[in-house]
């Protein structure tokens, strides 16, 4: 029996499972190995690096593990489940489909709850890993790159465990990209001597002035890492010269006290730069790391950052939970642990208010972000979102019922709309109802009222107990509006819920009303349905590219390198109905199928009516003509082409006529457009407008 060996109380794991890491293979021994010391490295327990073993043995030989998993330890064996969990998880992160794993992952943070000693054990093995990586061809290093970049270095940030984050984002950077990788690296060789006297005289600086002041601490030079300079230059948009935290100093302290007095010397030695401060100690990160972050001018005119942080603060930095399991401060470790994981539980209570398994997946990527705002409650208490969340975000996060309550927010003491994204730092307060009325207008995103799948997993929950009538109803009202704005034929309508996954056309409107089908999707399911290949009976349709080689707008059947032209009488979109027609010197003109002036055209010469289909052509704008109505107010025309401008169109001409007997302004646009889902939005946005009571296409012809 390969458990009759093992004793997992044991500190020193060698005696015990040797029979079964013997079994493995020389590389996944030397695996194992690596994993190993690094989990002993952060201190660990023996059944921590039990597991690890056992886990390699499971990989290796299934078999073995199937034989003896039962003899296994219960604190072992969850160990090794919660390992195996997570490959199922990183199998479809390698086929692109997170969202299909929705239950794998519920289960992957099922065991991290359970036990967080398996985010360890993955992270270990990853590093381990990459370590080796060199060795591997280059598309199987890039993809177990790519796995730490999007999963592991983001995990390992929301947790804490900075000791091995570096690491992990700095590997990945080198093997995802190698070029920009090596010229950072070298501009730091570049100047290492140089900076690391200086850095040795600020060092010396510090020490002196904390001495005459009597306030305790070790100040050491910190080393950056080349993945967050690279991030920094890209999120600051600046060069590798620009940037003042290259060279930064790490201060330890014993108490917190102690931390301001340091920063109080620090601030009185050198000048400080105030937009760089941060109090992580008042306001910690949704991770729950503490620090002071400053910048100063030190000597000879450069910058330098100064963390300042206690003993404690700093471990917990590094380690994580793992801290508590080497530093026991009067049951510190429960607390700490609780803090860690407190997001993945709220993440699995969701699932109980009826959110879709596929939200699991996106709200799991958007908590993984690192990019995130910390907001502060009326009571001043911290709450973390993903960056580019709204206020009505703030109020589901804070409780379904008061985001269902919502209407409307304070920042600061003043007002905001409900799409209003704050920043960092702002005090929210939320402003209720008695009784609850959320709008289906909040599950649009084109209207930007919710960023976190989350919140729109539980607003749909809240449509989704209403009547189903209603809710047919709902969806209905929402396509026959899409439909009449974008100009799409009614027979196209027919093949949609069968292309968009629904069995039938009242569940595809039940899915559109509840937000599960965006108009986004709905517009791209159009746009396939109508260029969908023809039938095999049909001669095929050979694509050629348009405009003297660029992408090309629409294939033309049967013929070679033929110039293309959009009709203007009726200006075609891609996913319109198209038919082409042959003009004298000036190649095929394309028409919109239901444009009168090509009935006229194939009235008198059917012949050179030929078929067209659209191909893809990601960087070509198409011209549209639209028609906004409404009441006129004042400043109403520029507010419209306020919302035309900041929508990424292009107006290409307008005129304007008002009805003063009605006291209506009709605005005829010609606009220049991506595609349908860009139109769609524009529309939307436009409709949206106080006073406005109609936007959609102009007909063909």
């Amino acid at each position: 029996m390969l458990f009759r060996h093992m004793d997992p109380s044991l500190t020193n794991i060698d005696s015990g499972p040797a029979a079964p890491i013997a079994m493995l293979p020389a590389g996944d021994r030397a695996l194992w190995a690596e994993t190993d010391a690094l989990l002993r490295d952060i201190g660990c327990d023996a059944e921590t690096c039990v597991a690890a073993g056992w886990y390699a043995v499971a990989v290796a030989h299934p078999q073995a593990w199937l034989a003896e998993s039962a003899r296994a330890p219960e604190s072992v064996r969850r160990l090794v489940e919660g390992q195996q969990q997570a490959e199922r998880v990183w199998a479809l992160h390698a086929s692109h489909d997170m969202a299909g794993g929705s239950e794998g992952l519920r289960r992957l943070l099922l065991a991290i709850i359970r036990d967080l000693r398996v985010v360890y054990l993955l992270l270990a093995r990853q590093l381990a890993k990459l370590r080796a990586a060199a060795a591997l061809p280059e598309a199987e290093r890039r993809e177990l790159a790519q796995l730490t970049r999007d999963i592991h270095a983001p995990l390992a940030n929301r947790l804490g465990i900075g000791h091995w984050k570096w690491e992990l984002e700095d590997l990945a950077f080198r093997y995802l990209q190698p070029d920009t990788y090596h010229r950072i690296a070298a501009l730091l060789d570049e100047r290492r001597a140089d900076r690391e006297a200086w850095i040795a005289r600020c060092v010396d600086a510090l020490r002196e002035a904390l001495r005459v002041q009597g306030v305790e601490a070790s100040v050491d030079g910190r080393a950056k890492h080349i993945y967050s300079i690279w991030r920094k230059m890209q999120r600051k948009r600046i060069g590798f010269g620009e940037l003042y935290d290259i060279r930064a100093l790490r201060v330890l302290t014993r108490s917190v006290a102690d931390c301001y007095a340091v920063l109080g010397v620090v601030h009185a030695l050198w000048p400080i730069i105030p937009q760089e401060f941060d109090d992580y100690i008042a306001r910690p990160k949704g991770n729950n790391y503490r620090s002071l972050h400053t910048a100063v001018i030190g000597p000879d005119g450069k910058t330098l950052e100064v963390q300042i942080r206690t003993e404690e603060m700093h471990r917990g930095a590094e380690l994580g939970v793992a801290a508590h399991w080497r530093y026991k401060e009067g049951g510190g470790g429960d607390a700490a642990y609780q803090a860690r994981v407190a997001w993945m539980r709220k993440l699995l209570e969701s699932r109980g208010e009826g959110e879709d398994d596929a939200a699991l997946a996106a709200e799991l990527r958007a908590e993984l972000a690192e990019d995130r705002v910390y907001l502060l409650t009326p009571k001043g208490e911290v709450i973390d979102l993903q960056a580019g969340a709204t206020v009505l975000d703030f109020a589901y996060h804070v409780h379904t019922m008061v985001g269902h309550r919502c209407r409307g927010a304070k920042v600061n003491g003043r007002i905001v709309p409900l799409t209003y994204q704050p920043a960092s730092g702002d005090r929210i307060e939320i402003l209720t109802a008695r009784e609850p009325a959320p709008s289906r207008d909040w599950l649009s995103p084109q209207l930007g009222y919710l960023a976190t799948a989350s919140a729109r997993g539980k607003l749909r929950a809240w449509f989704r107990r209403e009547d189903l009538a209603a809710n047919v109803a709902a969806g209905k009202l929402l396509l026959e509006r899409e439909v009449r704005r974008l100009g799409i034929a009614n027979d196209v309508l027919e093949t949609l819920p069968a292309r968009l996954e629904r069995k039938s056309r009242d569940d595809l409107l039940i899915a559109l009303a509840l937000g599960e089908i965006g108009i986004a999707q709905l517009t791209r399911a159009v746009l396939e349905t109508q260029t969908a290949p023809q039938p095999a009976a049909t001669k095929p349709l050979r694509r050629i590219p348009s405009d003297a080689g660029k992408p090309g707008a629409v294939t033309v059947e049967g013929v070679g390198n033929l110039l293309t032209t959009l009709a203007r009488c009726c200006r075609p979109l891609p996913g319109d109905e198209v038919i082409g027609y042959i003009t004298r010197g000036r190649g095929v003109t394309v028409h919109r199928a239901d444009c009168a002036a090509l009935a006229r055209l194939r009235a008198r010469d059917p012949a050179r009516v030929i078929e067209v289909r659209w191909h893809s052509a990601p960087d070509r704008a198409y011209e549209v003509d639209i028609a906004v109505v409404g009441y006129d107010r004042r400043d109403l025309q520029r507010d419209v082409t306020n919302v035309v401008a900041n929508s990424g169109a292009r107006i290409v001409a307008s005129d304007s006529r008002s009805n003063g007997d009605l006291g209506q302004l009709t605005m005829h646009f010609t606009l220049r457009v991506r595609d349908y889902g860009e139109l769609s939005s524009l529309l939307t946005r436009l409709a949206a407008l106080p006073n406005v009571t109609d936007a959609r296409r102009l007909a063909a012809g």
